[in-house]
């Protein structure tokens, strides 16, 4: 228990008030675990999502860049293929 000042409800008097118990005091901090370990878990999915852009973005870069490529060892091979006159 502790003496506290009280100086709304009874003037200029000590009175003592009363402090949450054991218990009570458990049950506020197992709550903000969960609530902390809830947070994180969303954190976490945020994350996953994010990651899971950025390979997809990296995949579509690359089959890009498959892509130029592939068209550039078409175009040597054609001008290989097609006599020099009939390039323009």
């Amino acid at each position: 228990m502790k003496i506290t000042r009280c100086p709304e409800e009874c003037g200029k008097q000590w009175q003592p008030k009363q402090g949450k118990s054991g218990w009570q005091k458990q049950k506020e901090k197992e709550a903000k675990e969960e609530a902390g370990k809830k947070w994180e878990k969303k954190k976490k999915k945020k994350q996953k999502k994010k990651k899971t852009i950025k390979v997809k973005k990296v995949a579509e870069k690359w089959e890009i860049w498959d892509e130029e490529e592939e068209a550039a060892k078409l175009e040597v091979e054609a001008k290989e293929l097609v006599p020099e006159k009939f390039h323009r």
